[in-house]
């Protein structure tokens, strides 16, 4: 599931091609991702103009077209992702929406097609698509958090993965941050002290630092994402066995011995 550091990357694809030129066509091949808006008017209203530079607030990223009116708003569900292609290179058979350039073309991409794509016409309609999403994962300040924390009243992955309470996090994230915060995700978030806020805060801030860099969650052997898939996985710090369970419906997993309830 694409999360912050993924919308990250794709808006650093999209930086990388599409902002030399103006698009030359937008090519809707299933309008089923369109919210909001039809073929037509996106075709229209992004044809013949040049995209700004990206910016991403949560799991959205942002296109500015025309001087910022409108905007594309790209969201990418579970699976979706942008890519950068040859105009030669075969369409892959989950290309939603292809943006043709002179040199090749930005192709949104997803299987299962669930948040999809919007047009706002100008900054309120921008501001209105994103007023539900809490502060910015990225960019939330320890007061902030520990704010938004504490006007909830539930179990601490949940919290975290709700995109009003902070946005941007997802099952990989919040697992691997309340890994390295050594905090139980069962855990309450009415009884987060202080000092837990501020180490929550600062093991946010540090993985998502290294996993924006690499544009995904890595998978590395001393993270707990390396080993969160095997079945009879190990605590990469502790070497206890990790907890594998569903919390709230949310596939979760744990050091039972790093993460005491």
């Amino acid at each position: 599931m694409p999360e912050l550091p993924d919308v990250e990357g794709f808006g650093r694809v999209l930086a990388e091609h599409a902002l030399s030129a103006p698009v030359r066509d937008v090519e809707v091949l299933d309008e089923q991702v369109l919210r909001d808006v039809q073929p037509r008017r996106l075709r229209d209203s992004v044809r013949g103009h040049r995209f700004g530079r990206p910016w991403r607030h949560g799991k959205w990223l942002v296109v500015p077209v025309r001087d910022e009116q409108p905007s594309l708003l790209l969201h990418f569900g579970m699976t979706g992702s942008l890519e950068w292609a040859q105009p030669q290179q075969p369409r892959h058979r989950h290309d939603r929406v292809v943006f043709t350039f002179p040199d090749g073309e930005l192709r949104y991409r997803d299987m299962r097609k669930l948040t999809g794509m919007r047009l706002a016409r100008d900054d309120t309609e921008r501001r209105a698509a994103l007023a539900d999403l809490g502060p910015d994962a990225a960019q939330v300040s320890r007061a902030e958090l520990a704010d938004a924390l504490s006007g909830v009243r539930r179990r601490l992955k949940p919290a975290l993965v709700d995109q009003s309470v902070v946005a941007g996090l997802g099952n990989l994230l919040v697992d691997e941050i309340l890994w390295r915060a050594k905090l139980n995700p069962r855990r309450s978030t009415a009884t987060l002290r202080p000092a837990d806020v501020a180490r929550l805060h600062e093991r946010m801030t540090t993985v998502l630092k290294q996993s924006v860099r690499e544009g995904r969650v890595p998978p590395h052997p001393s993270w707990l994402t390396g080993s969160r898939d095997e079945p009879s996985g190990s605590c990469p710090r502790c070497g206890a066995p990790l907890r594998h369970a569903r919390i709230d419906g949310r596939s979760t997993v744990w050091c039972p011995n790093c993460q005491p309830e």
